[in-house]
């Protein structure tokens, strides 16, 4: 078995095929890939049914098992994802700007892979299937490290993916899968400067903090998603509750989850007490405010760390506001500027709050659950940046390149 740096050094070899790997290949690949997924079904259940036992085991939470699981349908909307890469447009090669200067000189801006990438992962195995196609058609090599709670599901689809990969042409060792489970392992991978160009860690805010302070090689933030909606005085209430009942129960473990409710005073008697009722029919713990926990029954009072927590469950806070300006403040405050939503008739309040949110996805009566890749007829997504430098919001294949200027003249020197 290779070391983690012998796995980046052929990652390393790879890429240089792979980065001039024409896209004819790269998309047959990709649905070659698409289709061992189906055709491997049985073997990657059978590998998923051992991590979601031993998951059970120990104790593992809900929210977090439904993250882990895969079925059928789980399976066939990871094929799906990778036939809708293979159908976009390729980003390697694209002519972004190009000018001739007075001297004679031509100078192209020209879309190239970023390199070798790396991306570390909790319990998603999805992320295996997404990482690799999109990876693999903007030209990068990858190396997966995912969580050892998935350890059987990740391997699985992993070889699953490499062997269709590479018997479609697809250069061997632009796939790495890390199977060591030790954290010695993330340690490595986010030093090997020089190797890896770049990674992206996808998980829980642990996970992201201990990469970003422990990494020595260029790190994109993804995934913290304490997630708001604010409800304006006069909104359509009805569609209110319905957004905010698919932001938090339609699939509570994920980032583009709602964690906190916001609800303008001269609207809360008449929206919450029976929004109360019909999230706590869903199996939701509601905690709130004073006026909240006035208006519906077994509300929890709420505390100060509340309104900062990324529950990723199906627990919600709940807080009474008097006016937009306060629910701007709040949503400033604790953000992760990840996504944010408010519910309203009044466009100049719509306005408002999208020109103030500092989000990377900001939404006028819509579910937040909308912020995904594959939602946003991207295919699948690498995962959702909430920073600003490179890349903000759901990644694809644009923002899995970067640049390289070409320069031609005919003899021309610096005076």
């Amino acid at each position: 078995m290779m070391s983690i740096r012998e796995q980046a050094q052929a990652a390393v070899k790879a890429e240089r095929q792979l980065a001039v790997t024409s896209t004819k290949v790269k998309d047959e690949a990709l649905l070659a890939m698409a289709a061992a997924l189906l055709a491997q079904e049985k073997e990657i259940l059978t590998a998923n049914a051992a991590d979601m036992t031993q998951g059970k085991a120990k104790g593992m939470r809900q929210a977090m098992l439904d993250r882990l699981l895969l079925n059928h349908k789980r399976l066939e909307e990871m094929a799906t994802g990778l036939r809708q890469v293979a159908g976009l447009a390729d980003p390697v090669g694209n002519v972004v700007d190009g000018r001739t200067l007075p001297n004679g000189l031509t100078i192209v801006k020209e879309r190239v892979p970023l390199g070798v990438i790396g991306i570390i992962y909790e319990a998603r195995p999805n992320v295996t299937a997404d990482a690799i196609g999109l990876c693999l058609k903007s030209g990068n090599a990858v190396i997966l490290k995912g969580g050892s709670e998935a350890i059987a599901s990740n391997t699985a689809i992993a070889q699953v993916l490499t062997k269709a990969a590479e018997a479609a042409g697809i250069p061997a060792g632009s796939i790495q899968f890390i199977t060591s489970t030790e954290h010695s392992a993330v340690t490595e991978l986010i030093t090997l400067n020089g190797l890896v160009d770049c990674v992206i860690p996808r998980g829980g805010a642990g996970l992201i903090h201990a990469v970003v302070r422990g990494a020595s090689v260029p790190v994109i933030e993804t995934g913290l998603g304490l997630c708001h909606t604010y409800v304006d005085a006069g909104a359509d209430y009805e569609m209110a509750a319905k957004i905010a009942i698919n932001a938090k129960t339609q699939r509570p473990a994920v980032c583009n989850a709602m964690e906190t409710l916001l609800v303008h005073q001269d609207a809360a008697a008449d929206f919450l007490p029976a929004l109360i009722k019909e999230l706590q029919a869903k199996g939701v713990e509601v905690r709130g405010d004073a006026v909240t926990q006035k208006l519906g029954k077994g509300v929890v009072a709420a505390t100060d760390q509340d309104w900062a927590t990324e529950y990723d469950d199906l627990i919600l806070s709940i807080k009474v506001v008097k006016d937009l300006d306060e629910a701007l403040e709040h949503i400033a405050r604790y953000s992760t500027k990840h996504s944010e939503c408010i519910v309203t008739r009044n466009y100049e309040h719509a306005r408002k709050f999208q020109q103030c949110v500092d989000a990377a996805c900001v939404y006028v009566n819509a579910s937040t659950r909308f912020t995904d890749g594959f939602q946003f007829g991207m295919g699948a997504e690498i995962g959702i940046s909430t920073q600003k430098l490179h890349a903000r919001g759901p990644m694809a294949l644009p923002e899995l390149t970067t640049f390289k200027y070409l320069i031609s003249g005919d003899g021309q020197v610096r005076a």
